[in-house]
């Protein structure tokens, strides 16, 4: 079998990769054993704005103009409902809070995404006595229907093998890589935290941070925004939200803590005076880089493999935009942005 790609790995990540080749009529298949998890259990939380500091996140507006488009493409190709657009309210604790709000909603990056009034609460199940700022462009992906539905599609298509790639079994040559008995140009390793068990890129500064989330049921609450204080609340439809996410740089598996279920439910008291009832937890390791930057680009040693790894906590707006950076890259010949470039990490290579 020949084939154009190898992509190692079907999250957020590996799916915006594979879109990427889907456009440009590039032949792939996939590997993933479903290790990796933390696009699944993800909020899929779409933000523009990074809402403990008020600042405008890392290419925003780029990453909004590319991501968007792909996932209504999705939407209608899957015969999937994937976009919920809703707006973000960011809950003030202060004053001072909303005066800081002000301020940056003044700013020319800040001003297409924050709305420049309070939003007063009207909420009665709601702790809000300060109000919320309105943040614009937000909603959330249902990243886990679109990996669901991805992957059943691939396989209709016989472009999935839902195992686990051996590393010892790639062999480089001068044409390209050889799987077993596939022959491909390319390799592109997306595998979220399974990064650090890859031998071609472990050396990379991937820490990982555990996530948790739950699910909750709360028929008294009806809201349909996110609400963002000590965490995220969102909607997730029939009275169903999903709330997180914790953090944990310790804690490297995916299995769910009663610790987490104790701090969420502790910050959750302090939002909410309604009666719910916890339905569901979850946890993942999220792909997290020391610098807060996407690492994706070419091996230092072998010519064409390819990662695509470390989008964090904004994967669904980072995602479809860095794989467009990556597929430039190796099939148009332009520079990778620098900020995102393994190549920032050449000292790290073992010699």
């Amino acid at each position: 079998m020949t084939t154009d790609y190898i992509i190692v790995g079907l999250g957020l990540a590996g799916i915006s990769f594979c879109e990427q080749l889907r456009d440009h009529n590039k032949d792939f298949v996939v590997f993933d054993g479903g290790s990796q998890q933390s696009s699944a259990v993800a909020g899929g939380v779409y933000n523009p704005v990074v809402l403990k500091r008020f600042t405008a996140a890392w290419r925003s507006e780029e990453q909004l103009g590319v991501a968007m488009p792909l996932y209504r493409k999705l939407e209608k190709r899957l015969s999937r409902k994937l976009v919920y657009p809703m707006p973000v309210y960011r809950k003030f604790a202060s004053v001072e809070e909303q005066n800081l709000w002000f301020e940056a909603a003044d700013k020319p990056a800040l001003s297409p995404f924050l709305s420049p009034r309070i939003i007063y609460n009207d909420n009665p199940r709601i702790h809000a006595p300060h109000g919320f700022g309105e943040v614009w462009h937000t909603g959330r992906i249902g990243v886990k229907e679109l990996q669901e539905e991805y992957a059943a599609d691939l396989l209709m298509r016989h472009r999935l093998q839902k195992e686990t790639l051996d590393y010892n079994a790639l062999e480089f040559t001068k044409n390209g890589v050889r799987y077993k008995e596939i022959m491909a140009k390319h390799i592109v390793f997306a595998e979220g935290f399974g990064m650090m068990s890859n031998p071609f890129f472990n050396y990379l500064p991937l820490r990982g941070a555990k996530g948790e989330l739950l699910t909750i049921k709360a028929p008294g609450l009806h809201t349909d925004v996110i609400l963002k204080s000590s965490v995220f609340l969102i909607p997730l439809g029939g009275d169903l939200y999903k709330v997180g996410a914790t953090y944990n740089w310790q804690d490297k598996t995916n299995v769910t803590t009663s610790r987490a279920k104790e701090e969420l439910s502790a910050k959750l008291k302090a939002v909410l005076d309604c009666e719910y009832e916890i339905t569901g937890q979850e946890a993942g390791i999220r792909p997290t880089v020391t610098d807060r930057r996407p690492m994706t680009g070419r091996h230092p040693r072998y010519e064409n493999v390819y990662i695509l790894n470390g989008l964090g906590t904004r994967g669904t707006l980072t995602g479809p935009y860095v794989a467009g950076q990556l597929y430039r890259f190796i099939e148009e010949g332009m520079s990778l942005d620098r900020e995102i470039d393994i190549e920032r990490f050449r000292a790290k290579y073992p010699a």
